[in-house]
């Protein structure tokens, strides 16, 4: 079976200290899955390793001790160390049990659309803490768009907008085919727009769970896994009435969705990418990490398949 494993940036610990640790877990579980016979590619978030990147770069600049960096390039630093990480702890794994696979990484660009609605909104908070004074001035000097965020100050917000293209799309079908382990689609690609047909980085982050849903449809996967902090998805979460889904259709899905059962910005893309992926009687798993090789055989996780479909 050919699945792409969509894995949570979180996941991944908040410092290069704890993303090591992490990794070894996460590597446990997706070599499980590679044992039993399946194609991997895995794709990952990298929310808060590309936040640790920018402020980073922020602070050296505001103390004019570095150049700005611009948040395109932040993106792919993330995607170099976060895959140097994993693909370090899958080889190791493949290694004890003596399996002959090798992973890659793949830096990659994924195009949006340069007039997409998002960019009249910005709504992704990004980068460190200000007051409103100081945010006013790096507004002003640096043309950032800056919004209060949950009482703690003020950040810089950048557009989310929808993948459209993965540049690197044939050199990973290419790789896959050949039975390579890949890592691509960091953080939900670099975000680049085309201008006079030629590619550009922009400050933007792409949803990863949409563009794990975009590659594993154009590449034709099996399966869609996606792999977050709870082993099932909920209605009526943290609630009396509360209600753990085992399968789930892409109708109940939508009147779930109308009922505002999944949260902005946690569970609703994850739903919204698998009801894009499973259209032509694909199928979708959300599940948690450690419960990923049991979720294959439906022992665990929300299964999500089209009306009508096989579950």
């Amino acid at each position: 079976m050919k699945i792409v494993i969509a894995l949570g940036g979180n996941a991944l610990g908040n410092s290069p200290n704890d993303q090591l640790e992490s990794v070894k877990k996460a590597a446990k579980s997706i070599v499980d899955i590679i044992e039993r016979g399946n194609d991997v590619i895995v794709t990952h978030g990298n929310g808060p390793q590309v936040g640790m990147i920018n402020d980073a770069m922020e602070m050296a600049s505001e103390n004019n001790s570095s150049y700005e960096m611009p948040f395109a390039e932040c993106g792919a630093m993330s995607q170099g160390y976060i895959g140097y990480h994993l693909e370090q702890a899958i080889q190791n794994e493949l290694k004890s049990r003596n399996i002959d696979k090798n992973p890659v990484t793949i830096i990659t660009e994924v195009e949006v659309d340069k007039n997409d609605m998002a960019f009249d909104n910005p709504t992704k908070p990004i980068g460190l803490f200000y007051t409103k004074e100081e945010a006013d001035r790096i507004s002003l000097e640096k043309g950032y768009q800056m919004k209060e965020d949950s009482g703690r100050g003020y950040r810089r917000v950048v557009p989310s907008p929808l993948p459209i293209k993965i540049d690197e799309e044939e050199t990973i079908d290419k790789l896959f085919k050949a039975g390579t382990i890949i890592i691509t689609c960091g953080g939900g690609g670099i975000p680049v727009i085309r201008e006079n047909d030629m590619y550009k980085g922009i400050a933007a982050v792409i949803d990863k769970d949409r563009t794990s849903a975009l590659l594993a449809k154009n590449i034709d996967a099996d399966l869609l896994l996606i792999l977050t902090t709870v082993d099932k998805i909920a209605i009526n979460y943290e609630k009396p009435e509360q209600k753990w889904l085992t399968k789930m259709t892409t109708q109940e899905a939508r009147e779930y969705i109308l009922e505002k059962q999944f949260a902005e910005g946690s569970m609703l893309p994850k739903v919204e990418a698998c009801l894009e992926f499973v259209k032509g009687n694909k199928k979708a798993i959300i599940t948690s990490l450690q419960s990923a090789s049991r979720a294959l055989d439906e022992a665990e996780g929300t299964v999500i398949v089209e009306e009508g479909g096989e579950v």
